[in-house]
């Protein structure tokens, strides 16, 4: 079943389908590992934000099962994230070498890939207890399906439509409000606030698409250009608090001078970018819309 709820469908088996095939795609990706464990848990983690969403759309209509299958769900995508976390560094440093402004900062760039490169086969080998955690999460999601047969959702197809126009609204009027916390002297962690709700502005328009699908799509497609962008902010963030924390990786003075200096001209450029798309993507007013997806959902099932 795709990731989507159709308006003339049973919800509960909706919402149940959808979970469950993203719960068994998680235990597939650790059970399997076609491409190794560092994509294996790639891949299960946009999984489990995948279903974290879905489980955000309904939490108003159940809001233990979302409280509760969301820590679940968070611990164990906490307990696989040390080496996946590693290897995203990686891609942030080749990120900036891509985008390095001559060839002395591009070569610079080009050994802190490798510096990075080395950190995370260090951490892969030093990480004793990977394989252990990665044989005992799918027990865990296992765990996550069966709860699956406890959460339903009764009401009439109207009372579905207002849950769903009121967690809308909801998701929108606290990106807008990141959004205006990311002007001026905004901090690192506002523009990641502005990703999270973002990432579930964007996976709720994949949910509901079949309401009005060529709008949803395009609205969808700016969404999921902005999360890139804020992902990339992020990831330049993550990367300076390791200067910090880790110093002594970085043996060439000249080298990590100019990993600061790209990663400052990087943040500036892609925040700014990333605010103009995202007054674009928030431009409608949360209450005008939410309205609109409950109208929308409701004549579409006749």
């Amino acid at each position: 079943m795709a990731y989507r709820i159709r308006p003339d469908a049973d919800f509960t088996q909706a919402f149940r389908s959808i979970a469950t095939e993203q719960l068994e795609g998680a235990i597939t990706f650790l059970e399997e590992r076609p491409d190794g464990a560092h994509e294996a848990i790639h891949s299960f983690r946009k999984n489990l934000k995948r279903l974290r969403s879905l489980y955000r759309l309904v939490a108003r209509e159940v809001p233990d099962f979302q409280e509760q299958e969301n820590a679940r769900l968070r611990d164990a995508a906490r307990a696989l994230s040390a080496i996946r976390d590693a290897a995203a560094l990686i891609g942030t440093a080749q990120y900036l070498q891509h985008s390095a402004r001559g060839k002395e900062e591009g070569e610079a760039l080009g050994r802190i890939v490798i510096i990075l490169e080395g950190r995370r086969d260090w951490m892969a080998k030093a990480e004793s207890g990977l394989q252990q955690r990665l044989m005992e999460t799918p027990g865990v999601l296992k765990e996550a399906i069966a709860a699956l047969d406890g959460v339903s959702f009764d009401g009439s197809h109207r009372k579905n439509a207002r849950m769903l126009a009121k967690s809308w609204r909801r998701t929108a009027r606290k990106a807008k409000a990141a959004l205006a916390r990311c002007h001026g002297d905004a901090l690192a962690g506002d523009f990641h606030d502005l990703r999270k709700r973002t990432y579930d502005y964007r996976l709720y328009h994949a949910l509901l698409r079949d309401i009005w699908p060529g709008a949803m799509k395009a609205k969808r497609d700016v969404a999921k250009e902005l999360v890139e962008d804020l992902g990339h902010i992020h990831d330049l963030a993550v990367l300076c608090e390791l200067v910090e924390a880790e110093p002594q990786l970085f043996t060439r003075n000249d080298d990590l001078a100019h990993l600061l200096d790209a990663i400052i001209f990087r943040q500036q450029e892609d925040r700014r970018q990333a605010l103009l798309k995202a007054e674009t993507v928030f431009a409608d007013d949360p209450d005008e819309e939410s309205e609109r997806i409950e109208l929308l959902w409701l004549t579409a099932a006749n």
